[in-house]
């Protein structure tokens, strides 16, 4: 079974700019400020240059060490991880995560959509995970794209 969450925000910004913003180690972390149980983060290694495959290390301030691995990547258009490590309580809804973000030129910017497609550990979880995730997690990804979206700067390369 699976929780889908889904956050929308247009960018004064290219879809070159808003993509290379949502890549930016430090300004993704200084935009992901978590909401209740769901931890801010402190810190994105890269593990190699971004390209489908490539794995980053996210640091979450619950302690948890999370990894990504690029399952696609096309500049200016789309990216997608897989997301997993997540540290109790949280692992004991959920087994895995599924981001997709997409990038859409509108009138005088973007159109960034970030969706999320979480698997429960179990079915049975579904009355307590989909209510928290929707209820945190979602509003940590819209408050997310919204301080990306002020920032409306290029990324650092």
């Amino acid at each position: 079974m699976h929780v889908h969450l889904s956050a929308e925000q247009h960018f004064a910004a290219t879809p070159a700019v808003a993509f290379a913003l949502t890549l930016d180690p430090e300004r993704f972390v200084a935009a992901f400020r978590g909401a209740g149980p769901i931890p801010a983060l402190t810190r994105i290694a890269q593990l190699g240059e971004p390209a489908e495959g490539a794995e980053r290390a996210v640091h979450s301030a619950d302690g948890a060490v999370l990894r990504e691995c690029i399952t696609a990547f096309e500049p200016g258009a789309r990216h997608a991880y897989a997301l997993s490590g997540l540290k109790p309580p949280l692992a004991w809804l959920v087994r895995r995560g599924d981001a997709d973000w997409r990038f859409v030129a509108e009138g005088d910017g973007t159109r960034v959509r970030w969706d999320y497609l979480f698997s429960l550990t179990t079915p049975l979880l579904w009355p307590i995970a989909a209510p928290l995730l929707k209820g945190f997690m979602q509003r940590a990804m819209r408050d997310c794209l919204a301080a990306l979206a002020r920032s409306n700067l290029p990324a650092a390369r």
